[in-house]
């Protein structure tokens, strides 16, 4: 069986054909432009390798209420020639194959369970910090998914008392994203991640910010492990001090085992950059045997 796997991106389209070992098989990448350009090069690609069929992980906000009449579409996005598109109805109508549908960040916790550092555990929280902030959440065995998906890069966060920045996202300001996203590094210090390595300030109130929110997310979901990845946990030097922020939030209020051996608890992702592929294409092999199952 030969599974397609999409990592629907906001700047480019991951697209692999593989096997449901994990297996990738062929890859590539294609930009992001508006749909009708980039859709029928998707079609094209997975048509030709003659899938069986599709995961899918989105960017968002995206539809996956499977009762909805926009179900498979991508909703209010800042992307505005992709709001309101029905992305999961034209891949089965051009491709005819079952389709898995979650979003990009969901897509890399499952990825990492069920490939990855995650393996047999069963609730995990992923993050990705990059140009925006995401949160993935695999709970009791499957990815979270409620009225919508987790939002929980949009947490509100308490302000560093000599933070004077106001936050770069347009709804919340200070929010997550608003604070300790890539673009809110550059907007703040007006210099992109890369090029602030040495400056420790920028580091210790990056640190901050997200220790704030993994200890909210651990007090919520009460995970077993956390991955961190995105352009930003680049900077490796981050994952100790994260690391030592969350024990001091904590105040040894938790003391379980995974946070007395919090080196291999908060942790950077297993797979390279795959996680998200690799996501998708246990989408699509679920979508397959749901599909199987239901026909019996």
């Amino acid at each position: 069986m030969k599974i397609g796997a999409l990592e629907a991106g906001g700047t480019k389209m991951v697209c692999a054909v593989g096997s449901m070992k994990g297996e990738i098989y062929d890859q590539i990448s294609i930009p992001t432009e508006k749909p009708e350009v980039t859709i029928p090069k998707i079609i094209q690609y997975f048509k030709t390798h003659e899938i069986d069929c599709l995961g899918v992980g989105c960017f968002g906000p995206i539809d996956l209420n499977k009762k909805s009449d926009t179900y498979g579409f991508i909703k209010n996005t800042p992307k505005t020639e992709w709001i309101n598109y029905n992305i999961i109805g034209n891949f089965k109508e051009a491709l005819n194959v079952p389709v898995g549908f979650d979003t990009d960040v969901n897509g890399s916790v499952l990825g990492e369970v069920t490939f990855g550092c995650a393996q047999n555990l069963d609730c995990v929280v992923y993050i990705t910090v990059g140009t925006g902030i995401g949160v993935g959440a695999y709970i009791n065995g499957r990815t979270l998914q409620g009225m919508m998906h987790p939002e929980a890069g949009h947490v509100l966060i308490k302000k560093n008392i000599e933070d004077d920045y106001e936050g770069i996202c347009p709804y919340h300001k200070s929010c997550l994203e608003g604070l300790a996203s890539g673009s809110a590094i550059e907007k703040r210090w007006g210099r992109k991640g890369t090029e602030l390595e040495g400056n420790s300030e920028v580091w210790e109130l990056e640190a901050s910010y997200l220790a704030q929110a993994i200890i909210n997310y651990i007090y919520t979901y009460s995970p077993q492990k956390v991955i961190l990845g995105g352009g930003i946990m680049h900077q490796k030097q981050l994952f100790p001090l994260i690391r030592k922020k969350v024990l001091e939030l904590n105040k040894d209020y938790l003391t379980c085992n995974e946070l007395l051996d919090i080196n291999t608890y908060i942790v950077p992702p297993s797979l390279g950059d795959n996680q998200g592929i690799m996501g998708a294409l246990e989408l699509g092999r679920k979508a397959y045997i749901h599909c199987k199952e239901s026909s019996y």
